[in-house]
C-alpha cells in the first residue's frame, strides 16, 4: 500500500519512537511499560474482557472459576508483553532475537529440507512475532504470510519491521504465486511462515472441526498448498523457557507424499495446536472472536445469499419481460 505525505509522517513518528523506545533497557521496558499497557488493558479499558472470559469458559469447562481467572490475570501479563516485543520489532538486534527464540531442532530440519520448499504451521502463540529470526538460520527464502491492515502506517510498520533480517511478508492473497515463483528452476526455495489459527470469512467456511471442546472453522490455505505442492509441513511448537524467551520445535506433521484424506492435515495441525495450548493456556491470543461464527449463523448467512440471489435472478427476469412488452 502506498502513503500520502500525511500518511508518510505519521509512519515515520511512529517508526522512531520505537527505534527511541527500544534503546531503553529491557527490564525497564517490560516492567515498566509492560506494566502500564497491562494496566490499561487489564484494569482501565478492560480491553475485550469479556471476549476473553467467553473463550476461556467454553474451552476449559472442567476447570473452576478461580482456575480461569488465573488463566486470565496470566494472558493479560502475556499480552503486554506482546506489544513489547511489537515495539522492539523497530530497533531489536539480530543477536538478540536469536537469543530470544531459539529453534532447538533447527539443524536437523535444515538438513532434511536441503533444497525443498516446506511450510512452517504457526499460530498466535507465545511471541510469535519473533520468529521473523528463523531466516538467520536457513538459505531458503521465508516468506510470512499476513492479512495487510486497514490502517496503512500499521501496515507499512508491520511490513519494514518483519523484513528487518531478511524476512519476505507476501500478503496472503498473493502466497499462491510467491510459492510457484519458489518452485521455478533456478530460484531459492521457500519457506511458507503461515499462521493458521484464524477465523475464515463466514463465505469461506466449508468444514467443521472440534477445538477446544467447540465447533470451530479454519482456514483451508495451509491444506490446499501443502497438498498441491507436495510442501512438507512443520507445526512450530513454541515452549517458554524463560522470561520474554522461547524455545521452539519443529514438528513434522506432514512429509509432502503421504495421501491424506480431506481435512486429515487441518486436523492434524489442530491436534499439536490445543496440545501446545493446553500446556500454556496464557500463552495463547484469547482475546481474538475465534468463535464468531456458528453453525447456526453460517447457515443462515448461506440463506441470506441464497434468497438474495434468487430476488436479483427474479427482478432480472421481470425486467426482460417488461422490455418484451
Amino acid at each position: 500500500m502506498k502513503l500520502n505525505s500525511w500518511q508518510k509522517v505519521q509512519y515515520r513518528l511512529l517508526w522512531w519512537s520505537c527505534r527511541a523506545v527500544g534503546l531503553l533497557p529491557e527490564r525497564v521496558l517490560y516492567f515498566c511499560l509492560g506494566g502500564l499497557i497491562r494496566l490499561i488493558l487489564y484494569r482501565l479499558v478492560r480491553y475485550r474482557r469479556q471476549v476473553v472470559r467467553t473463550n476461556l469458559a467454553h474451552s476449559f469447562p472442567e476447570k473452576s472459576e478461580a482456575e480461569r481467572r488465573e488463566i486470565e490475570r496470566k494472558f493479560y501479563h502475556h499480552l503486554s508483553e506482546v506489544f513489547v516485543d511489537t515495539i522492539l520489532l523497530a530497533s531489536i538486534s539480530r543477536k538478540r532475537i536469536c537469543e530470544r527464540m531459539v529453534y532447538s531442532n533447527v539443524e536437523e530440519v535444515e538438513a532434511a529440507m536441503s533444497g525443498r520448499s516446506w511450510i512452517s504451521a504457526m499460530s498466535h502463540f507465545g511471541s510469535w512475532e519473533l520468529t521473523i529470526n528463523y531466516v538467520c538460520h536457513t538459505d531458503h527464502n521465508v516468506l510470512a504470510v499476513y492479512r495487510p491492515l486497514h490502517n496503512r502506517v500499521f501496515d507499512r510498520f508491520y511490513h519494514e519491521a518483519r523484513s528487518r533480517f531478511g524476512t519476505q511478508p507476501v500478503a496472503m492473497n498473493d502466497t499462491l504465486r510467491e510459492v510457484i515463483r519458489g518452485h521455478r528452476p533456478g530460484e531459492r526455495p521457500v519457506i511458507v511462515a503461515m499462521i493458521a489459527d484464524q477465523t475464515p470469512p463466514v463465505e469461506e467456511i466449508k468444514h467443521w472441526f472440534r477445538f477446544l471442546n467447540q465447533d470451530t472453522p479454519f482456514f483451508s490455505g495451509l491444506e490446499k498448498i501443502s497438498t498441491r505442492f507436495g510442501m512438507p509441513v512443520y507445526f512450530m511448537y513454541i515452549r517458554k523457557c524463560a522470561p520474554h524467551c522461547y524455545d521452539a520445535e519443529l514438528q513434522l506433521i506432514y512429509d509432502g507424499k503421504e495421501h491424506l484424506e480431506e481435512y486429515e492435515l487441518t486436523r492434524r495441525y489442530i491436534d499439536k495446536l490445543e496440545m501446545m495450548i493446553r500446556e500454556s493456556p496464557e500463552l495463547w491470543m484469547w482475546s481474538h472472536k475465534r468463535w464468531k461464527h456458528s453453525r447456526e449463523s453460517v447457515a443462515r448467512h448461506r440463506e441470506s445469499v441464497r434468497k438474495a440471489a434468487a430476488e436479483k435472478k427474479l427482478t432480472a427476469g421481470q425486467k426482460i419481460s417488461t422490455k418484451g412488452i
